[in-house]
Parts: structure tokens; C-alpha cells; sequence
């Protein structure tokens, strides 16, 4: 319900986004806070894990099953929830903004949008593990998500960030989604005009949407690395679960 009551409620705000330079600021910044709202939603999860965590502890040094069986079980649960998730916010938001209408651009949006939830379940899940409580655990989810989300890429372009920060430019687990979803809208339109001066000829265009893709430095279609970036920090992170809690 809150991921329908999400889509419906964005697409309310960017209902139609124009073709122009400022529907491109637009569509960016929706991006950007669609990203933000889905890994910030999945926190209501860390309680959850919390309460799990004591009884997979003790039934794990018990010997009754694998930490590893926990994970599976955890996702084959999770995958089908969280794919219904995205389709109920992708749908609404998708058509009500207006955004590229192929029906392949929709399909890898939606697949992103479920990435991005299983993503961040996992985040979720790892940082409960480390965490005492639900209030150490809630100001560490917000303390690495503001982090992720301050060096996407989004408010400071990565060649304006200090050096010694690049690194969290890499690790952010905002800006490979970001650049998924810009790809996505933008990459079938790269010969589309969005702003001109005078008349009709691409001559006269100021702003094409390879001109978008350039600003981000998205010159290549990245779309199949940023996914593999995503999949493999949820590998990584059930990974680190198993071994710390072994």
C-alpha cells in the first residue's frame, strides 16, 4: 500500500513533465527522491531483523540450520513481495510523469525499482546485525544513506569532488541506480531535441538528450555494469552477514 500510495503520490507532483530543459531538471530530481523514498521506506524493516537476529543467533549456534539457509529462505520469501512493491510504485508514477513510453524503458524501470528494494532489504539486514538496538540501528541506516546520497553524483558532480572523497562517489549505493534510471529515459532520445533556439532544425538545438547523458558523463550505455554494481553489493553484503554472524 505505501509503495501505491508512493507512485500515485510523486506522479501527482510531476503529472505530464514537459519536453524541455526544465522537464529534464524534473526528471531528474524525480529520480533522485524516488530513489531516496524507496531505500529510506525499507528502515520500518530494521525492527524486524532486530527480533530475528536474537532467535537466528541462538538457534544458528544451536546447530538447527545454516545462517546461509536463513538467507535463502529470507530471500525466496522476499523476491516475489518485493517485485509486487515495485510494479505497484513504477506503474503509477511511470504513466502519471510521462516518461519514456517504450514498453522496454518501462520493463528495465520496474526491474530497477526492484533492485533497488532488494538492495536495500539487504542493507537493511547487514546493519541490523552490527547494530545494539532499534535507535543505534535507525541513525546508522540514516548516517550511510545520507552519506550514499550526498556523493551519488546528484547534488556534486564527481569530477567536483575532493579526492580524498571519490571513493564514497564509487561506493554509493545511490549513484548506480542514478544512473540506470537517466540511461533508461534518456538513451533511446539521444537525437531528441529538448531545447532550441529558433525553428525546427536539430541545427538550432541547444539541448539534446545526449547532451543530458554527457552532463552525467553517461557517454556509454552503462545500464548492464550498473545493474551487475547493484546485484553484486547485495551478494557482497549477505556474504559479510554469514560470515560475521558464523
Amino acid at each position: 500500500m505505501q509503495a501505491l500510495v508512493g507512485g500515485f503520490g510523486l506522479g501527482s507532483v510531476y503529472v505530464k513533465v514537459r519536453k524541455d530543459e526544465g522537464g529534464v531538471a524534473e526528471r531528474l530530481g524525480l529520480f533522485a527522491f524516488s530513489l531516496s523514498f524507496l531505500l529510506s521506506s525499507t528502515v520500518e524493516a530494521l525492527p524486524i531483523y532486530l527480533q530475528e537476529r536474537q532467535v537466528l543467533m541462538k538457534e544458528a549456534s544451536r546447530g538447527a540450520y545454516r545462517v546461509s539457509s536463513y538467507l535463502i529462505a529470507n530471500t525466496i520469501i522476499f523476491f516475489p513481495f518485493l517485485f509486487i512493491v515495485a510494479i505497484l510504485f513504477s506503474v503509477p508514477l511511470y504513466w502519471i510523469v510521462g516518461l519514456n513510453p517504450s514498453a522496454s524503458a518501462f520493463g528495465f524501470f520496474t526491474f530497477v525499482v526492484w533492485l533497488i528494494v532488494l538492495m536495500a532489504s539487504s542493507l537493511v539486514l547487514f546493519l541490523s546485525v552490527i547494530s545494539p538496538d532499534f535507535i543505534s540501528g535507525n541513525s546508522l541506516i540514516c548516517t550511510v544513506l545520507g552519506a550514499f546520497f550526498l556523493f551519488s553524483g546528484y547534488f556534486i558532480p564527481r569530477e567536483f569532488i575532493p579526492k580524498y572523497w571519490l571513493f564514497m562517489y564509487y561506493v554509493s549505493l545511490y549513484r548506480y541506480p542514478l544512473d540506470c534510471l537517466v540511461i533508461n529515459e534518456y538513451w533511446s532520445e539521444r537525437n531528441e531535441c529538448f531545447s532550441r533556439r529558433v525553428g525546427n532544425d536539430l541545427s538550432d538545438c541547444l539541448l539534446t538528450g545526449g547532451d543530458v547523458l554527457k552532463r552525467r558523463g553517461l557517454d556509454k550505455d552503462t545500464r548492464r555494469m550498473n545493474v551487475s554494481a547493484v546485484t553484486s553489493s547485495g551478494c557482497t553484503t549477505a556474504d559479510i552477514l554469514t560470515t560475521m554472524v558464523n
